[in-house]
């Protein structure tokens, strides 16, 4: 039997757009007949896994995802430098041997396809074209040569985003100097670069899907819901204006534009599965606590990076009740399916944290289960957050 560890955290934001739709407007969900706004996992999970919680706690056990392998493996064998350093800048140059563009190209191309399946030069030409558009060049013939270039790299392009753990980044690195020696495109057993044992946290927490290598996914430990506020909200726009400075003799605006924001108290419901997890590092049970401890960590202190210059939306959040044991786990989403309701002079925030409680309560007397628990409660004064992680990496 599996131990889960449960985190039903509430946050509140005010005037943001933390998770955008296709047309800039923050993402919303329908709820109980309300609207309410909505954060999704995967905007969650990027704000975490990219976090500075993480990188402290679990630096040089962090993987990599990417379609632009190849490139940064050509890049490394013509511009002279280590593979390493050409994932951390692609314009780096230095001093090693370089391979002529062709034959670093078919070693990229061998190299990336390893990890999916390669863009097609159509596809790479037809984003060449998308992409030169957006930035035109001066005059045709340099814009003609810039679409061709373009097109050239993104065909060392994986189709879809790989995760790739460092130990499979370090087995990139050796290919790269053992072809840069020898000059030939690598086959065989010198493909052999994927791993099951990724010793990654955060693949093994989020998982990884490799369409062209089934047997080396990884499926996810933690479950991430999307967020949403627990009372109806409303979708509002703000209309603003730009002053040239320089402009003293026509008087108006130099630019005008709409933002779109929301505001509210969000519900946010994490399940991780701690046997799981483990099992995906490999047994080192050491690795899977300082996970567990940087991802809660993360989930409690970390927003999502979506216009926070525009609205300086970094919040931590209010309340969290974590939970730990072998029951079958469940959210509390259903303590907000008809919204915060009025509870005479108490708070929002309280009003939420005794419905939350109560759904907790409820739920539990029912099927008859009682899981080690924890609360975090900022305004009502109970526990911490040392307190609060202690608990959820306790054996």
């Amino acid at each position: 039997m599996s131990t889960f560890v449960q985190l039903h955290i509430l946050t509140s934001y005010p005037a943001s757009n933390l998770n955008r739709d296709d047309m800039g407007r923050p993402k919303t969900v329908t709820m109980g007949r309300y609207e309410r706004l909505r954060v999704s996992s995967q905007s969650l999970k990027r704000a975490w896994r990219t976090s500075d919680a993480f990188e402290q706690a679990l630096h040089g056990a962090l993987g990599v995802r990417t379609k632009e392998l190849g490139e940064r493996v050509f890049r490394a064998l013509t511009q002279g430098v280590a593979f390493q350093e050409a994932m951390d800048d692609p314009e780096a140059s230095g001093d090693l041997a370089t391979l002529k563009e062709k034959p670093a190209s078919e070693i990229a191309k061998a190299i990336a396809g390893v990890f999916g399946k390669l863009k097609s030069a159509k596809e790479a030409e037809q984003e060449a074209k998308e992409e030169t558009a957006e930035d035109a060049a001066p005059d045709a013939k340099a814009e003609k040569e810039n679409i061709k270039r373009q097109a050239f790299l993104r065909q060392m392009h994986i189709e879809q985003l790989a995760h790739v753990a460092p130990p499979e980044l370090a087995a990139v690195g050796e290919l790269v100097e053992q072809c840069r020696a020898s000059g030939k495109v690598p086959s065989g057993d010198d493909l052999n670069l994927l791993r099951k044992d990724v010793c990654a946290a955060d693949i093994a927490m989020f998982g990884r899907m490799l369409a062209a290598a089934k047997r080396y996914n990884i499926e996810a430990a933690v479950q991430v819901a999307h967020a949403f506020t627990v009372h109806r909200a409303v979708v509002e726009d703000d209309f603003f204006t730009a002053v040239d400075d320089l402009n003293r003799d026509e008087p108006g605006a130099a630019h005008m534009g709409v933002f779109e924001f929301g505001a509210g108290l969000y519900y946010l419901y994490v399940c991780i599965n701690r046997d799981l997890l483990a099992e995906n590092l490999s047994g080192d049970n050491a690795l899977a606590a300082k996970a567990l401890r940087a991802l809660a960590e993360a989930a409690l202190t970390v927003s999502p990076t979506g216009k926070q210059n525009s609205f300086a939306s970094r919040e931590i959040c209010v309340y969290c009740l974590a939970e730990r044991g072998e029951d079958q786990p469940r959210s509390l989403s259903v303590a907000f399916l008809d919204g915060v309701k009025e509870s005479g002079q108490a708070g929002l925030v309280a009003t939420a944290v005794n419905q939350l409680e109560g759904a907790c309560k409820s739920m539990n007397r029912a099927y008859g289960v009682e899981p080690a628990s924890m609360v975090l409660d900022v305004l009502g004064g109970r526990g911490s957050l040392k307190e609060l992680l202690d608990f959820v990496v306790e054996d």
